[in-house]
């Protein structure tokens, strides 16, 4: 009897502490590049989709290699968009550089999470409950950020 109780016990804190970490995922939001332009004077948001799209890869987080995929997406978007390799590649080396999840800064990977997750894998809760944030933000954005700004 005492073996039972005390099982279903642990078996709480389990589960209790990994809706915690679950939970710590805060609402999505963007701010399109950040510390970077949007676009240029003629088209203000040219590549701030490429952003947008960069922003809910970093809310996200997750292994190193997911970022570098992120990283790369941005740079192929910003040239696509362009058509200038310097420019892709400045915001490349400067995500590269300046978002790793060691800088507690409001844009490092992962930064919907608490500081101090790291680069680690979701797991399929996470994703879960980041795919109801993402749908929570879209219906409430149904322009997105860039075309509202």
């Amino acid at each position: 009897m005492r073996r039972s109780i005390l099982t279903k016990i642990v078996a709480c804190v389990f589960l209790v502490n990994g809706w915690a970490v679950a939970s710590d995922l805060n609402d999505f939001k963007s701010d399109g590049c950040s510390l970077f332009p949007n676009g240029t004077l003629e088209d203000r948001y040219q590549w701030c989709d490429c952003c947008f799209n960069h922003d809910i890869a970093y809310w996200l987080g997750g292994s190193e290699d997911e970022r570098k995929e992120a990283d790369q997406a941005l740079q192929a978007c910003a040239l696509e968009r362009t058509g200038s390799k310097a420019l892709a590649e400045t915001m490349y080396y400067g995500v590269r550089f300046g978002g790793s999840s060691a800088f507690p800064t409001w844009y490092r990977w992962g930064y919907g999470w608490k500081y101090g997750r790291g680069d680690k894998t979701l797991t399929e809760k996470e994703r879960i409950q980041a795919d109801e944030k993402i749908e929570s933000y879209r219906k409430s954005h149904p322009e997105g950020y860039c075309r509202t700004q």
